[in-house]
């Protein structure tokens, strides 16, 4: 709630296609990654809130950990296999949750996107779930330089047609790649031209939601009850794994 308030004081932006996130069914909203605030600009521009798959590292920092806990956020180790934060990525979009991926792995520094992990691609496949691409326009922006930064949102790519193999998952992240690169060209322009009503490929500009303002996803369990789902919430969680669910507090 209080993320929706400061954020546009703190970052000038605006954000295209929002109409382009369904408003049901579970979904991957695959997005290019900068900057810290790349996740927080994203939410304020997505009519529905997003579990964002982050590095255990994160949710290891005290206060920092248990509010990206709190708002969905759920840990997984890089480098390693790690089934947990798998199976509970998988358990998210299959409930018909909305999973947020960066892409890359880990932010871009040379101003444009980087080459992509298939990650979120094998999530989609496995789950027979849309893409939701999103191209992000936030390089060097920091408190101390707050740039105006922009989004767009593109049309939700099904890949039902690609084998759930390796070569699949590579098929499909280089169709991700592309149109997170095209909406990532269109973002920055848009930045250029200050920030017009209308893009290009007919994206309109639409406004940040307001708190309580998206749309509310009734009947979904938050969070699996599973052992399992316990350790993706980062080494700050305490507890059995049903005694707190993300956006519990």
């Amino acid at each position: 709630m209080l993320v929706g308030q400061w954020i546009p004081l703190i970052c000038p932006s605006a954000g295209y296609g929002l109409e382009r996130v369904p408003l049901s069914g579970g979904g991957v909203v695959a997005a290019n990654h900068f900057g810290t605030i790349d996740p927080a600009l994203i939410g304020i521009y997505s009519r529905r809130a997003i579990y964002y798959m982050a590095k255990v590292e994160l949710l290891a920092v005290p206060v920092l950990g248990e509010i990206l806990r709190w708002t969905g956020t759920f840990s997984v180790r890089r480098g390693e296999g790690d089934r947990d934060a798998v199976r509970v990525a998988r358990w998210l979009v299959r409930e018909g949750h909305l999973v947020g991926m960066f892409m890359e792995g880990t932010r871009q520094h040379f101003g444009y996107p980087g080459p992509v992990h298939a990650g979120a691609v094998m999530l989609a496949i496995q789950e027979d779930a849309p893409i939701i691409p999103c191209g992000i326009d936030t390089f060097r922006w920091t408190m101390r330089s707050r740039r105006r930064c922009a989004l767009v949102w593109g049309e939700p790519i099904s890949l039902a047609g690609l084998p759930r193999n390796g070569k699949g998952y590579r098929e499909g992240a280089e169709i991700v790649e592309a149109e997170l690169t095209r909406l990532w060209r269109l973002a920055a322009q848009s930045v250029v031209d200050g920030f017009p009503e209308r893009l290009p490929d007919g994206a309109r500009r639409g406004k940040p939601w307001k708190p309580r303002g998206g749309t509310v996803m009734r009947g979904l369990r938050p969070w699996p009850d599973e052992t399992w789902a316990a350790e993706p919430l980062g080494p700050l969680y305490r507890g059995p794994a049903g005694d707190r669910s993300p956006g519990d507090d």
